[in-house]
């Protein structure tokens, strides 16, 4: 989809010098960043990345496990 936004000159070049130095075209930079921005402020893409990380993290033996749960239940959220 094509759209035309407004942005101030010096973001403007600032992102046009990153394309080029990414051998990107500023539309790719531009959906870039817009993807990541919405993917910070969206609560399940958080989660979903946390939960990523954790599937990959090797299993931890049951002392840890226990130290663990201890120290989370202790903490104020």
């Amino acid at each position: 989809m094509k759209t035309a936004v407004s942005i101030p000159d010096d973001v403007f070049e600032d992102a046009d010098r990153l394309a080029r130095k990414l051998g990107h075209s500023r539309s790719q930079l531009y959906s870039r960043a817009l993807c990541e921005f919405v993917a910070r402020h969206d609560p399940s893409s958080v989660t979903a990345a946390l939960d990523a990380i954790v599937a990959e993290e090797p299993t931890v033996d049951a002392f840890v496990a226990r130290a663990g749960r201890r120290a989370v239940a202790r903490s104020d959220w």
